[in-house]
């Protein structure tokens, strides 16, 4: 599989993704930039996560954009939402993030941004500089950008994602918080937001940085990473746990006996709690099972906007249709702030964490509402053949209604389901919904023997 990937390059340090390769990847999306905006001069932020081998593919990346004459803003170790905000706020030209988000700590990559923290990926680039770099069109000695350090950037980043919100409610009941940032950049702003939040106590999981992971693997959306979590919150008998992924841009959650919150079901609160504030708002979901999001977004006012999943795709998407929000089950949620469209993860803790306070009811009678359906979660399946299994299926489910946005997604009356193929691992993904219990299982049974 190419490094290049849909949403940002990705691969195994050193031997897919290595200092060489970065600097090349650097200086060729500088020179992509340089051509796209008809002027030499440009203004690049650069950041990296706590992964091993991160400071040298960001040393790496800063010398490749000094030889294009690039001025290059240095904001250093952080999360990558504070990234795209630096990007966006400033008006800076673009931006590259050393990170693999959640994958396991042998890998390692680049995320890539234009101004307004606009997404660089499949369809918007990538497959252009996949072909630059391997072409190595570059100069010697001919130019020589400069650099800017710029830190201390965290209470301008937590106040624009909590602005409007009161997070000051004295009235409201006191709650307990676990959460686990899986040794990734979550913690950079979970202690400092919940400072400033009122009727709170946080207690802290895996917030020493370590690219290592030395508790788990970073990666909340799956159930044997959130196994600790879940115990946790019922042994200090908290109010409500959450999870961050690795580079701190995907959020879950967990009630107070310890039971994950689906996303579907955060999605369609948040959605609900933001149309209160907007309004007739458009909101972007994406395509894998999760029914009761635009279900909820129809009934409070809003326009329920169909995205293929993925955080550029929904970005665009947003971008597009003019939406406000965005979500999409694997944790990112998306917000159009004053200056651009990236995740929220801030804000989506601290609007539903504020609404959680000010119900005055348990996490598990807070969500009752919400969760009419039955979901199997996203299930992974290694394959060899991805079109052979698709033909499989299209025939073992002829007479379900099909639709081809993203994957294949099945309809029917009692359950439905949509499996995709991933952007980021040799892998394809099921998703299962349904009205019972029998029906989900019996999907993922049936699929699991078909790609068997």
């Amino acid at each position: 599989m190419s490094i290049f990937r849909a949403y940002d390059v990705r691969g195994v340090y050193p031997e897919e993704i290595n200092e060489n390769l970065a600097k090349k990847i650097a200086r060729t999306y500088a020179q992509i930039r340089q051509k796209e905006l008809g002027r030499q001069e440009l203004t690049l932020v650069v950041a990296h996560d706590m992964r091993l081998s991160s400071p040298s593919l960001y040393e790496a990346v800063k010398h490749g954009l000094l030889a294009e004459g690039v001025t290059v803003v240095e904001i250093g170790l952080t999360a990558t939402p504070v990234f795209y905000f630096t990007v966006a706020k400033y008006g800076y030209d673009g931006g590259l993030m050393i990170s693999a988000s959640h994958n396991p700590p042998q890998y390692n990559g680049i995320k890539i941004v234009r101004d307004k923290a606009l997404p660089f990926g499949e369809g918007s680039g990538m497959e252009e500089l996949a072909e630059l770099v391997a072409q190595e069109n570059f100069e010697i000695g001919t130019k020589e950008g400069k650099i800017i350090k710029k830190s201390d950037i965290m209470k301008e980043y937590l106040a624009q994602e909590l602005l409007d919100i009161k997070i000051n409610h004295g009235r409201s009941k006191k709650i307990k918080i676990v959460a686990d940032a899986a040794n990734g950049m979550g913690s950079v702003y979970l202690r400092t937001m919940f400072d400033s939040m009122s009727n709170t106590e946080l207690v802290e999981m895996n917030f020493v940085l370590d690219g290592s992971f030395p508790a788990h693997e970073a990666d909340p959306s799956k159930d044997e990473n959130i196994k600790d979590l879940q115990k946790k919150v019922v042994d200090e008998k908290a109010d409500v746990g959450i999870a961050t992924d690795g580079d701190g841009d995907r959020v879950f959650f967990v009630d107070e006996i310890g039971e994950r919150i689906g996303m579907s079901v955060v999605l369609a609160i948040l959605s609900k709690l933001f149309l209160q504030d907007f309004p007739g708002a458009k909101i972007c979901y994406d395509i894998r099972p999760g029914k009761i999001t635009p279900e909820t977004i129809v009934a409070n006012g809003g326009e329920a906007i169909l995205s293929k999943s993925g955080n550029s795709f929904i970005k665009r998407k947003m971008i597009e249709d003019d939406a406000s929000f965005g979500g999409e089950l694997s944790g990112h949620i998306f917000l159009k702030f004053p200056y651009g469209i990236y995740e929220a993860p801030v804000w989506a803790i601290a609007k539903f964490i504020i609404a959680l306070q000010e119900s005055g009811q348990t996490l598990s009678e807070f969500t009752k509402p919400f969760r009419k359906y039955i979901h199997s979660g996203e299930i992974n399946f290694p394959v060899s053949n991805k079109e052979a299994v698709w033909q499989k299926l299209k025939i073992k489910y002829a007479d379900a209604e099909l639709n081809e946005l993203d994957g294949l997604s099945f309809s029917y009356p009692e359950v439905w389901f949509n499996i995709r193929g991933s952007n980021t691992e040799p892998l394809i993904r099921l998703n299962v919904e349904g009205l019972t219990k029998y029906n989900v299982q019996k999907i993922v049974e049936e699929v699991r023997e078909m790609v068997g």
